[in-house]
């Protein structure tokens, strides 16, 4: 980076494409960089100026830019795509293809890409039906709640596990119509300008001054990153809102729940963890679960090569990174797996289904609203 910024290397160079192409983004670098460098925002500027110098013409990457540019930029457009992909799934189609291999024979990005789909399924099987939560004598705070895209397109039901879960703990929740995407997609691809776009967008959506609560590491972390992006006093203090639902339940005295017996551990996401800084927040609201039978992850703080839709670009480097977090998985012996990003959920469930390994993968406040679910504190 350094050296492209100093005119000693060209930027459409093999060696500074192939080592910004290949990089996670997983930040974790940052936490033990004795300067403090902040290398998640010098990716995305490197990324920009790859995508400015030298864009790639392969179909996958000319397919990306279409959606971001054409599809995720458009609410209409982008609700379309994720209805038709919610059909697609549900009606077993994704499923289907996946398991024939016929697929796997054209493209094995395509065979990923319905693994992924079929992993963002509803694992708990919880019942999620129209519900008044129980009276509470808890003062109420106001909260907003940022839906996300992939998060209302295909796991409304942790959406709708954070509202049931705040609610029965004495915040009230509103969803800004008018939100949109993150932009966390466009400015890992390095589309800086399309992120931009997005965030003016959702800045002006979720006016005022309560917290802003997200249940996904990734847009919390892009969602916190809106005063480095554009640098407005404006996007720091929306910003400085940002929370994610784990950290806005550290805030109160979490009610407890009833038991989950299947043996779980937790895994977390890396955004969550060196972007919000909130990996800890996740097991501490895990705890609200009496007696819950939990083991501890080893390399819980690593990745799991999901990165975005990094899985479906480098998907070699992908399934290496992987490999070893379901070998660490298999060996605690674990019935479920809670991660607090839905790439991470569809990551690793797609992993355990192409592997063979029997693993339910959620997310954390799916089980604490199960739990509660259990206690009757939903009627």
């Amino acid at each position: 980076m350094r050296a492209v910024a100093e005119d000693r290397l060209p930027n459409t160079s093999e060696a500074f494409s192939k080592h910004i192409d290949r990089c996670l983004g997983c930040r974790a670098c940052e936490q033990v960089c004795p300067a403090g460098v902040e290398y998640g925002q010098l990716l995305e500027a490197s990324r920009f100026e790859l995508l400015t110098a030298q864009p790639k013409q392969d179909l996958a990457h000319k397919l990306l830019l279409f959606m971001l540019r054409s599809v995720w930029t458009s609410p209409s457009r982008l609700r379309f795509f994720f209805s038709a992909s919610r059909l697609f799934r549900d009606l077993r189609l994704a499923k289907l293809l996946f398991r024939s291999g016929i697929v796997k024979l054209f493209s094995s990005r395509a065979h990923l890409a319905l693994a992924l789909l079929e992993n963002s399924r509803d694992q708990l099987n919880v019942k999620r039906t129209q519900y008044v939560v129980s009276k509470t004598d808890r003062p109420l705070e106001h909260v907003m709640l940022f839906a996300g895209c992939v998060g209302e397109g295909l796991f409304e039901r942790v959406n709708t596990a954070t509202r049931r879960v705040l609610e029965v703990n004495g915040f009230e929740v509103n969803a800004p119509r008018d939100q949109v995407c993150c932009g966390a997609l466009h400015a890992h691809a390095g589309d800086l300008e399309g992120a931009r776009k997005l965030a003016r967008q959702n800045i002006q959506a979720f006016g005022g001054s309560e917290p802003v609560i997200t249940n996904a590491g990734g847009c919390g972390a892009m969602l916190a990153s809106y005063a480095h992006l554009l640098h407005t006093d404006e996007a720091a203090a929306f910003s400085a809102r940002v929370r994610d639902v784990s950290q806005q339940l550290g805030t109160c005295e979490i009610l407890k729940g009833t038991p989950i017996d299947e043996r779980t551990t937790y895994d977390a996401s890396c955004h969550l963890l060196y972007g919000q800084h909130a990996g800890e927040s996740s097991l501490r609201m895990l705890t609200s679960i009496p007696n819950l039978n939990f083991t501890n992850l080893e390399g819980a703080e690593r990745c799991c090569g999901g990165a975005g839709i990094y899985n479906l670009l480098e998907t070699e480097m992908s399934a290496r990174v992987l490999q070893e977090k379901l070998t660490n998985v298999q060996a605690t012996g674990a019935e479920v797996l809670a991660t607090g990003n839905p790439g991470c959920q569809m990551q690793i469930g797609a992993g355990a289904c192409l592997n063979g390994l029997a693993l339910k993968v959620c997310h954390p406040v799916e089980l604490l609203d199960e739990s509660y679910e259990r206690a009757g504190y939903y009627e």
